[in-house]
């Protein structure tokens, strides 16, 4: 249990840095710091420690396919559609995209 306060509060402290520097004029150390893989890297600690090497590659191989087939869609739909709708209708329209393409990637998965 006391991994999973753990991994709430850094994850917590790490969205308030990266928005504090993206509104503080250092948007570069912002974005940079919002493309490491730091929830991942926590993440597969935890599921390395609790489920072992096997599980983390696993899941490192779903999460890799699914980034292809429904996140890199979800940041296309908000660059191209936040100067055009607005930033809320973005990524609302954005995780709509995600969603959908994750349910279908999913079954795809689950089926090969």
């Amino acid at each position: 249990m006391l991994e999973y306060i753990f991994a709430f509060f850094v994850g917590g402290i790490i969205t308030v840095i990266i928005t504090y520097f993206e509104l503080s004029g250092f948007p570069t150390l912002s974005r940079l710091a919002t493309m490491f893989p730091i929830f991942t890297w926590l993440s597969y600690l935890m599921i390395g420690h609790l489920g072992g090497p096997k599980t983390v590659a696993d899941h490192s191989l779903f999460v890799l396919l699914g980034t292809l087939f429904a996140w890199v869609p979800y940041m296309l739909v908000i660059h191209f559609c936040a100067p055009r709708l607005g930033v809320n209708k973005a990524i609302g329209l954005a995780i709509l995209v995600f969603i959908i393409l994750a349910i279908v990637f999913v079954n795809i998965y689950q089926k090969a």
